[in-house]
């Protein structure tokens, strides 16, 4: 199966998640809502204070995000996945 990060447990992003892990694949979830990472991670996801850790080994990412703007900041920001 495959090692997937996926960003972004809103109310699309956490029953996305939460369904890839019932498939079987390895899941590394990053959110800024606690409750929200605490409730995919209690179905069998993992987790890292950042998003860049989730996405090391990763295979495929996977983003959830409200608005391009979003996409924008956790990708290019000073931290961001692509520097």
């Amino acid at each position: 199966m495959a090692n997937i990060a996926f960003i972004g447990l809103g109310n699309m992003g956490g029953p996305m998640a939460i369904n890839l892990v019932k498939a079987g694949h390895q899941v590394c979830v990053f959110d800024l809502s606690e409750q929200a990472v605490a409730h995919v991670v209690e179905q069998g996801a993992t987790t890292q204070s950042q998003a860049s850790d989730c996405v090391k080994d990763a295979e495929f990412i996977i983003t959830m995000l409200p608005a391009g703007k979003h996409v924008e900041a956790v990708l290019l920001s000073e931290n961001g996945l692509i520097n």
